[in-house]
């Protein structure tokens, strides 16, 4: 069993994925800023969605040292399961039994609004800022969020995508584990390690990237009204549930669509056997042939908040940087226990 350990005192990470210690927090002087600036710049990568072989290359030139003032390469694990996963699996274990070289372990259970009755929400500013800490994560270094090699691309651009939210500055996305692992690029395992933690700085909520209840209700029941803006529903979840044909995950949970939505399973942004996704140009087919405007506002949406930023990522990969996308962060779960019987947002196909 491997023992990773970054520095001395530090966070011992614990059966559920949290750490375990009193964190120390420090502060960091900005005096070299313009160097580290030039730094950070060359380390950067050209795309958001990053190949095996890039994250590679730039671990072995800025490993994840604690005690570099540089900005360093983060790999990030955010795998995560269903809770009606039939292997009962959870992230944590397979982030212990197989992951990159001195990767982190976002908990996408437990960095969440813990407010809510609502799985997955977005933490507030404080709260983000609390776990980035605990993770030893720094505001300049490059974060690259990859998924478990069983799923593929699944849970990584949820936490990619609430990174950028919250205004993490280099966020990427492994394209993907599965990848890294076969193409026999280096693993390691192991149930204990620790980190230096250190003080994030609380940022702000860029609240134009999340889509709420009320926003969505509104396209909702202004779908085919004259006048109406036209915001489009791209809705991540299978086809069964969206008709209404297959039940939801969560029990007592009514399945069905929002009026107007398109559904995109997620899975088909990506590639059948790899889980990676799609090339640019074979996810235009998939978003056109199912009469998708990327010139439209867009709303995407699945079960819970996690495949919806799949569909997200897609169609930022397929047309560049789009301005009129968000994710609706309740999604499903919030939508079926929101909506009142009279008002008759649940549709289904006959």
């Amino acid at each position: 069993m491997a023992l990773l350990t970054f520095l001395r005192p530090g966070r011992l990470l614990g059966s559920n994925g949290s750490p375990q210690s009193i964190c120390r927090g420090f502060a960091r002087s900005t005096a070299a800023a313009p160097f580290a600036h030039r730094v950070y710049q060359r380390r950067s990568f050209s795309n958001y969605l990053v190949t095996p072989t890039e994250l590679s290359d730039a671990l072995r030139k800025a490993p994840p040292s604690p005690i570099s003032s540089e900005p360093r390469v983060i790999p990030l694990c955010a795998s995560w399961f269903m809770p009606n996963d039939p292997q009962g699996r959870k992230g944590i274990e397979v982030f212990r039994e197989k992951r990159i070289p001195k990767a982190r372990f976002f908990n996408l259970d437990k960095v969440i609004d813990k407010r809510s009755i609502f799985p997955h929400m977005l933490p507030n500013p404080k709260a983000f800022a609390e776990a980035m800490g605990a993770l030893g994560i720094r505001r300049d270094d490059i974060v690259v969020v990859y998924d478990s090699y069983e799923l593929g691309i699944f849970s990584a651009p949820r936490v990619g995508w609430t990174l950028k939210a919250f205004g993490h500055p280099r966020v990427h996305i492994l394209n993907n584990f599965r990848l890294w692992v076969d193409e026999g690029l280096p693993t390691e395992s192991g149930n204990i390690w620790t980190v230096e933690c250190g003080s994030y700085p609380i940022p702000e909520l860029n609240e134009s990237m999340v889509a709420d209840y009320e926003e969505v209700r509104e396209i909702a029941l202004d779908h085919n009204k004259e006048g109406a803006e036209g915001v489009q529903i791209l809705d991540a979840r299978s086809h069964g549930r969206w008709t209404g044909e297959a039940p939801e995950p969560r029990e007592g949970l009514s399945s069905g669509h929002m009026p107007g939505s398109i559904n995109i399973p997620f899975d088909t942004v990506l590639d059948p056997e790899t889980k990676a996704f799609l090339p640019a140009d074979k996810l235009k087919e998939v978003f056109t042939k199912n009469g998708v405007d990327p010139q439209k506002p867009i709303v995407t949406s699945c079960g819970t908040g996690v495949t919806a930023c799949v569909v997200e990522t897609a169609l930022k990969e397929a047309y560049g940087p789009l301005e009129n996308v968000k994710v609706y962060d309740g999604s499903w779960t919030e939508w079926a226990q929101r909506v009142k019987p009279s008002d008759s947002l649940i549709r289904k196909v006959e």
